[in-house]
């Protein structure tokens, strides 16, 4: 027996996951912890916390929507006293020895105003708009020098927002190891 599960509560169940797993992962971590870098050339939970919440986004809001990201538009830059520019990624070294957010609990709220509009969006989202194409462009480092440029990507929101649900899981799972390199297994 083959049982078929409609896209879109396959995605919200991925995106339900997430949240378990984030939770469980930062369940009872002190600030220090959540700061904490396994060596000075490394990010910390707290690093890896906006990468997510900036993703998501980016992801969903600009390119699914082409709404301004929340970052922006509620002035989340300004509230986490980072740069408007700030992408959540591809820091230099300094950027990430010197990376800090005044309260861990403001880029929290962060991501759950993200995770909300998320969740809204998807919500409204018919079958039949999770097969809408989209063009962006190629992720990763550039190519090697004289090779083609990569070409654009085509997606369908479905797709996108797999995407992004298994960025983020990779990311919680990041985010796991360090709270264990701290604490020990289970702890």
């Amino acid at each position: 027996m083959v049982l078929k599960m409609p896209t879109k509560e396959l995605i919200q169940g991925g995106f339900a996951g997430v949240k378990r797993s984030l939770d469980r992962t930062l369940n009872t971590l002190t600030p220090a912890e959540l700061k904490w870098q396994p060596c000075h050339d490394a990010n910390s939970i707290q690093i890896i916390l906006l990468h997510m919440a900036r993703a998501e986004d980016t992801n969903v809001q600009s390119r699914l929507q082409k709404k301004a990201e929340l970052w922006e538009s509620e002035k989340w830059y300004e509230k986490l006293n980072r740069d408007a520019k700030d992408n959540g990624g591809h820091y230099t070294l300094e950027q990430v020895n010197t990376f800090s957010v005044s309260d861990t609990k403001d880029l929290l709220a962060y991501f759950e105003a993200v995770r909300s509009k998320t969740l809204e969006y998807l919500k409204e989202l018919s079958e039949e708009g999770m097969e809408r194409k989209f063009t962006m462009p190629a992720f990763g480092p550039p190519p090697a020098p004289g090779a083609p440029p990569r070409p654009p990507m085509e997606l369908t929101v479905a797709s996108m927002l797999l995407n992004t649900v298994t960025h983020l899981v990779q990311h919680i799972g990041e985010s796991s190891y360090i709270r264990g390199l701290q604490r020990g297994m289970d702890k």
